[in-house]
């Protein structure tokens, strides 16, 4: 039998242990959510390469220069929503794509003035707040991608475009995923190990219980064949009927 202190140093976790768990965890919090959002925007991107990946109305977007700095920095994910023309005003920061057609990347500007044709067409002039000019080519309505909502997560977008790389992918993905499947393995042989240790014990158990029953017969019987002699012999007499001869005077 174990005594308390045994049963408390089995129960308290190894340092390994804590490591290991403390690594999941971090990866469940903060790599999982990533990569499922990288994967979700990679297939959408696949799916519709003339459109910019979006979850819903939502569009997380990563910003790659410092033309809208302090506003908006280099490396940040920010998210901008789909917005009609209509509702787009001076002083909004949109997304668009680029108004000259030679490529298919996508600006993050600040609204500094709205033209509207006759026929109901938008034209958007635009400017980034770090730089000293405004956008040469006003952008025409159709290439309107969204509109910053205000929110931004610092050097989020940093993460995300390494997690895309080659090396990103083998720490972030290959290494998690072995590691986990390593942890799954060594614990379910430790279980297998403790589940053959208890059947071992069981069976020890069991013996130790038979050989005390057969112990318990055999003392049982010694008993038995050594009873005192007077005993089996009132026993005879009585079973026979012999009547005590009496004495006369």
């Amino acid at each position: 039998m174990s005594t308390p202190n045994e049963a408390l140093n089995k129960e308290k976790p190894s340092t390994k242990k804590i490591i290991l768990n403390s690594l999941g965890i971090l990866f469940c919090v903060l790599l999982l959510p990533i990569l499922v959002l990288n994967c979700i925007l990679i297939v959408k991107g696949i799916a519709k390469p003339d459109e910019v990946p979006a979850l819903g109305k939502t569009i997380p977007m990563i910003v790659l220069t410092d033309s809208m700095h302090d506003t908006i920095k280099s490396g940040d994910l920010i998210i901008c929503k789909k917005v009609d023309q209509k509702d787009v005003k001076v002083g909004d920061v949109i997304s668009f794509f680029d108004p000259t057609g030679k490529s298919d990347s996508v600006t993050t500007h600040r609204v500094m003035a709205i033209e509207v044709l006759t026929d109901g067409r938008y034209y958007f002039y635009t400017k980034g707040d770090n730089n000293n000019i405004a956008d040469i080519t006003p952008v025409p309505g159709e290439n309107l991608v969204g509109k910053w909502t205000g929110r931004r997560i610092w050097a989020l977008g940093h993460v995300i475009l390494f997690t895309q790389s080659p090396l990103g992918i083998i720490l972030c993905i290959v290494l998690p995923i072995g590691a986990i499947v390593a942890y799954y393995l060594i614990k379910r042989k430790q279980q297998d190990g403790k589940k053959q240790e208890d059947i071992d014990a069981l069976k020890k158990e069991l013996e130790a219980l038979k050989k005390a029953r057969e112990e318990s017969a055999k003392q049982a019987e010694k008993e038995d064949s050594t009873q005192p002699v007077s005993d089996s012999k009132a026993s005879r007499s009585t079973e026979s009927g012999e009547k005590p001869t009496e004495n006369k005077a």
